[in-house]
């Protein structure tokens, strides 16, 4: 029988009903439920023991070995740093949203019942999200220096502008002055890189998105291109403040260091509820149903 791996942080009291929902369902279907310990801490706290867990985990080498679904309870950055746990493993991430809005998180509080019985009768749909991989002679983000939303790099404070000289394939593209550069996978364009005009990219089009942010030549404008090409971007910053992010993790990295980005190796999976799709999704977060001529 498959595990449940519950991952989240701590939420608002008015989700409490929630949870206990679906702890409650998970318990009728009789399935051992797996806790992140921190996390087990949090509802240890309020819910006076009532759970009982069929153990906890606390990192990626905890969870190798294992089969089953993993439940990130909370937002988008909740189910980033899921995704720092799950890496290659073949256990699917399902977002269920505790707070607003949630493109990855898009399970809401009343689907929850619907999204335990999606995993539990093995009705759920399965979708593969490609991931960005960053090579470069320091290391940047330890032993898991992926991202499933974006890589960025950008000044620091209110330093001046940056210099980012970028290739395709080895091929010089474009030299950048700007206050960063945002590499985005499908998924991705739909967070930082939209915010600065980027576009929205179908998750199956195996298309990365290239946004300069705030770029002192205005006709610099962000550019699509296909995943299978490397990205080599050489950094130079008149003050030496620079930062790398990989989704939700930031580091500060040397000046005039050359950094490798192109599509990761694997996969994460994640559950897609009947009726959820990438178009389901626009129309909700964005509100584009908004429009009462539809």
């Amino acid at each position: 029988m498959k595990s449940i791996f519950i991952f989240g942080k701590e939420f608002d009291e008015g989700f409490r009903p929630s949870f206990r929902l679906l702890m409650n369902r998970l318990i009728e279907y009789g399935v051992k439920v797996m806790i992140f310990r921190p996390f087990k801490d949090f509802v240890d706290s309020w819910s006076e023991h009532e759970f009982s867990w069929g153990g906890t985990f606390r990192t990626y080498e905890d969870l190798q070995g294992l089969q089953g679904v993993m439940f990130s309870i909370g937002g988008d950055g909740t189910f980033l740093d899921a995704v720092t746990l799950v890496r290659d493993l073949p256990i699917p991430l399902a977002g269920i949203n505790s707070g607003r809005l949630g493109f990855l998180a898009d399970i809401s509080k009343d689907e929850i019942s619907i999204a335990v019985d999606a995993v539990m009768q093995n009705k759920a749909g399965i979708d593969e999200r490609i991931l960005l991989q960053l090579d470069s002679d320091q290391r940047v983000f330890g032993d898991f220096n992926f991202a499933l939303n974006e890589i960025t790099v950008h000044k620091r404070d209110d330093s001046s502008m940056i210099k980012i000289t970028a290739f395709l394939d080895g091929q010089f593209l474009n030299i950048y002055w700007a206050d960063g550069l945002i590499v985005a996978t499908p998924t991705g364009s739909t967070a930082y890189s939209l915010s600065v005009g980027g576009p929205l990219v179908l998750p199956d089009t195996q298309n990365i998105v290239l946004s300069p942010i705030a770029p002192h030549n205005l006709t610099v404008r962000p550019l699509v291109y296909r995943d299978s090409k490397k990205l080599t971007l050489q950094i130079e910053s008149r003050s030496g403040n620079l930062l790398v992010s990989a989704d939700s993790r930031s580091a500060v990295i040397e000046d005039r260091l050359e950094l490798t980005i192109y599509k990761a190796p694997f996969c994460i999976r994640t559950i897609r509820l009947k009726g959820h799709n990438f178009y389901h999704t626009l129309r909700t977060k964005l509100m584009w149903g908004a429009d009462r001529r539809n």
